[in-house]
């Protein structure tokens, strides 16, 4: 590691979801802001900010319910007036402790992401 590079040296880098849509959720997904680096018929990679890459898992017996993951944005507020515009349906801003505030979104296999406000340490990231 840089002396230079103040960042931590390791971060995700898969997260995986099983999905009975998988064409469905991978573009739902592009629609939240991620970008597609691979779709295939059993599997889709989709990429976030700082290299982590989504994994998105064909399976026609998926159980929908929460993602095994959460999303951070930078503006909750604006993000949230977006997927709003976008016809998403996500629900209304809730605070959920003193240091966050969230809404959740479904996405089309029935999992349900819960979107947090930026919480980060003020640290390079």
């Amino acid at each position: 590691m840089s002396k230079q590079d103040l960042r931590p040296p390791v971060w995700i880098g898969h997260v995986v979801m099983r999905t009975s849509r998988l064409e469905e959720t991978a573009n739902f997904m592009c629609k939240l802001g991620m970008r597609s680096i691979v779709q295939r018929k059993e599997v889709a990679v989709l990429e976030l900010r700082g290299g982590t890459h989504l994994v998105l898992l064909a399976n026609p017996t998926a159980t929908a319910g929460d993602a095994p993951f959460d999303l951070m944005v930078e503006d909750l507020n604006a993000t949230h007036e977006q997927f709003v515009d976008l016809g998403l349906e996500p629900t209304p801003i809730e605070r959920t402790s003193p240091e966050h505030e969230s809404f959740k979104v479904r996405e089309p296999s029935g999992h349900v992401i819960t979107f947090y406000s930026n919480h980060v340490s003020g640290q390079p990231v």
